[in-house]
């Protein structure tokens, strides 16, 4: 059967997906921006192809080892895909945004489907019925709060999320995690809220680390797909073949 190996070198986190035939099999954690650990995944899994989502400045010998071992392609905009970018500067669209695009039409077509990506920053992305990729927004997602609301005042400590936190906040920790958790969903609901009322009826599907925890928070219908990205990068792959 044949095997694909797919990398997501984002801001935070290296992941790496491998996928037997079209079933995702197993994700593994990228624990360096190395040759090595490159070299280590193709000899263990020993895939057919692979394909490359990087928002990072990557070792470049990476790509090489991809490309002599594999039948390997770089996401980039000039990428063939499964929708339309009617938008001014295509190559400015990070190549994870492009990935979760691709997911959303092949499991979702002829649907309008806001794609919202939990990472380093929190991505909304907008795909018509007819398949063009409308565009969305960026806004600084929950580990960045976190790290701003420390690094930009005297006092405030850095904290993370603990998901039993309160609505209203007993101490500076709690305050400062029901401020951005219950701050997030605002934000998200309050975009789903904009869509609506401009395109009626789409899909909203939540995806990234966390996607399941804030879906259980949000009121609106949502679906979460924590591997929605592995799976566009797939169907990228195929058709870049």
């Amino acid at each position: 059967m044949m095997k694909t190996l797919c990398l997501d070198f984002g801001n935070t986190r290296l992941k790496a997906a491998v996928f037997y035939g079209q079933t995702l099999r197993e994700e593994i954690p990228v624990k360096e921006n190395s040759r090595e650990a490159i070299l280590s995944l193709i000899d263990h899994y020993n895939p057919s192809k692979s394909i490359l989502s990087s928002v990072i400045n990557h070792d470049p010998e990476i790509e090489n080892i991809l490309s002599n071992k594999t039948q390997f392609h770089k996401l980039s905009d000039k990428s063939k895909k499964n929708f339309s970018i009617p938008v001014s500067k295509p190559d400015t669209i990070g190549p994870d945004r492009l990935a979760l695009m691709a997911a959303a039409v092949d499991i979702y077509p002829g649907k309008n489907n806001l794609v919202i990506g939990m990472g380093s920053c929190i991505t909304y992305n907008f795909v018509d019925q007819r398949g063009s990729f409308l565009g969305g927004a960026i806004s600084p997602g929950m580990d960045m709060r976190f790290r701003a609301m420390h690094e930009f005042t005297a006092k405030l400590p850095l904290t993370g999320a603990d998901w039993n936190f309160p609505l209203i906040g007993y101490n500076t920790p709690t305050n400062l995690q029901s401020g951005v958790i219950h701050g997030i969903c605002g934000e998200i609901e309050g975009f789903i809220n904009r869509y609506s009322e401009k395109f009626g009826n789409f899909n909203a599907i939540l995806t990234g680390g966390n996607a399941l925890h804030f879906a259980s928070q949000l009121k609106n219908r949502i679906f979460a797909d924590a591997n929605l990205l592995f799976k566009g990068l797939y169907v990228l792959s195929e058709i870049n073949s």
